[in-house]
């Protein structure tokens, strides 16, 4: 199982005696100055952890709602793509009292950049780690890109999913690093009307194959969700919902510190 003695800063995180809120957004939507701004928005309303995605034209993971605003990004003069996206998350991880940052993106734009080129410029970058839902831990190419990174000290968090076996949670939970982040339901990202009533012991299945913190995401949307996850996980991912204000400064400030209040006093959930 996937422990050490110094949490890193991600996994420092979820380490706080509550549970986390994990905040995505997407890189370059509704443009670059407006997904800045949206980074600052939702660090000062008190999110633990700031999960910034990277647009992509296949991005087999996610649903309508981030496909729309990483089509919008693309679209834009020049594109935005994971070199942009490493170049905002340098400007915002510069900015004092931001929380940790993890770039969510694919296998195909690292392949195309280079494992040890992205691994450097994202730690020269402030990224604290990657998510890449198209990289399940037994690729060989997981083992050269976590090479590459951890070195840097930038983190790999692999996900975990209803279907996965013990062997493959077991897997997960040793090669991750940070946190592991669960999918709560099969599918794509998107709001969900409720979430599963299997959750609790999906959760309690996957604390037992890793000593890290396990966060939980997909289909979690609104603060009622949010609430009823932290009771018994160790942070909230939330997607969908946030990327739907994103263009929307005030709604997207508001959304955020319902979010942040439901999950910080969950503190049933959290092992830290």
């Amino acid at each position: 199982m996937a422990s050490t003695e110094t949490p890193s800063r991600l996994e420092a995180a979820f380490r706080q005696g509550r549970p986390a809120l994990v905040a995505y957004l997407m890189g370059g939507y509704p443009d670059r100055a407006g997904s800045l701004a949206a980074l600052r928005a939702v660090a000062e309303a008190g999110a633990d952890v700031i999960e910034l995605g990277v647009p992509y034209a296949d991005p087999l993971a996610d649903g309508p709602v981030i496909q729309h605003a990483a089509e919008v990004a693309r679209a834009q003069a020049g594109g935005f793509g994971l070199s942009e996206t490493l170049d905002l998350a340098a400007e915002v991880t510069a900015i004092e009292g931001m929380p940790p940052l993890v770039i969510m993106t694919y296998l195909n734009p690292m392949m195309r950049m280079r494992f040890p080129v992205l691994a450097g410029r994202a730690a020269q970058a402030g990224v604290a780690g990657f998510i890449v839902p198209d990289l399940p831990p037994d690729n060989p190419m997981a083992v050269l890109w976590t090479r590459e990174a951890a070195v840097l000290g930038v983190d790999t968090v692999f996900l975990a999913a209803p279907t996965s076996t013990p062997e493959r949670l077991s897997l997960v939970g040793e090669r991750s690093s940070g946190f592991v982040y669960l999918v709560s339901s099969l599918g794509v990202t998107g709001e969900r009307a409720e979430l599963p009533v299997e959750l609790t012991d999906l959760v309690s299945r996957v604390r037992a194959a890793t000593r890290l913190p396990v966060a939980v995401g997909f289909g979690v949307s609104t603060p009622e969700h949010a609430a009823g996850v932290a009771t018994i996980a160790d942070g909230v991912i939330v997607g969908s919902a946030l990327v739907r204000r994103q263009d929307d400064p005030v709604a997207l400030s508001e959304f955020i510190g319902a979010l942040v209040s439901a999950v910080h006093i969950g503190h049933a959930g959290t092992r830290f």
